[in-house]
């Protein structure tokens, strides 16, 4: 595999302390990226739901994998705090290439079984109360809107950059839980929307939908085997569109890890191609 070359780029990677978010600043990191690394949970604070992964910690892996990695701690569906993060970036570095907003605090409070208001996956949106879609949408798209918004203006002003949303896609299929399905149409439909307004100014918006990944959550729930790939898989592919010069052939498209994969001539991090992923 060859691997990206991206020194000198500056790359913010939202929602990092762990799961595909950590994945993809390492994957960065391999490709010799300056990457910040954000999220709530932080050595010197606390931790979302009392877990263990930091920003620290994936600022570490960042650097040990051959990039700069930088923690900065912020709560992603809080205007401010985003846009102070932008302004920081900018303040140190004089730039801003790639953004990635990787946030989703939609299974907070979910055992495996139930989430916090007692309903299950999946249950009837007719027998589910309405306040677990709004924490969906907050910690989704919401985020991610918030993310785009507070680095669209540096981008723009460069004339280049991109944007892209970590989401999930089935096709038209439906996604088994109408609380998770209208979340991530609305994140793929962002992507498609921003891709609008930003293509005129040279920056690309697009949505990327991992497979089965093998986060922390799924490896502590015994999932682990029915997991399709890493989080480093989705890294490499986020490493392989901020390193095409002609990115903006994908602007405003939701598109498939697995598909990027073969197009680019990625692999996981054990030497696998997994295909297209479908529940």
């Amino acid at each position: 595999m060859n691997t990206p070359r991206l020194a000198g780029k500056v790359c913010l990677i939202a929602g990092a302390s762990r799961g595909v978010g950590r994945g993809i600043a390492r994957a960065l990191g391999e490709a010799g990226a300056t990457v910040v690394v954000s999220a709530r949970s932080s050595e010197a604070g606390p931790r979302t739901e009392g877990r263990p992964e930091t920003i620290e910690d994936a600022a570490r892996e960042v650097e040990a994998a051959g990039g700069r990695g930088y923690p900065y701690r912020c709560d992603h569906t809080r205007e401010r705090e985003v846009d102070a993060l932008v302004h920081w970036i900018l303040r140190r570095f004089g730039r801003l290439d790639v953004a990635v907003c990787a946030v989703w605090s939609g299974n907070e409070g979910y055992d495996g079984e139930r989430y916090a208001d007692g309903s299950r996956w999946g249950t009837p949106f007719w027998r589910r109360p309405a306040g677990q879609f709004g924490r969906f949408m907050e910690g989704g798209p919401y985020a991610a809107l918030l993310l785009a918004r507070a680095v669209a203006p540096p981008m723009v002003a460069m004339r280049s950059g991109l944007i892209a949303f970590i989401s999930f896609s089935a096709g038209e299929d439906y996604l088994g839980d109408l609380h998770y399905d209208l979340a991530k149409a609305c994140v793929n439909r962002l992507a498609f929307a921003c891709a609008n307004e930003l293509q005129s100014h040279g920056v690309a918006a697009l949505a990327l939908s991992p497979g089965h990944v093998r986060t922390e959550r799924v490896m502590e729930a015994g999932l682990a085997p029915k997991a399709t790939e890493s989080p480093l898989y989705a890294g490499r592919a986020v490493a392989a569109l901020a390193a095409d010069a002609q990115v903006m052939r994908w602007t405003g498209q939701t598109l498939f890890v697995a598909d990027l994969a073969r197009h680019y001539g990625f692999a996981d991090e054990d030497g696998s191609q997994p295909g297209r992923f479908f529940p």
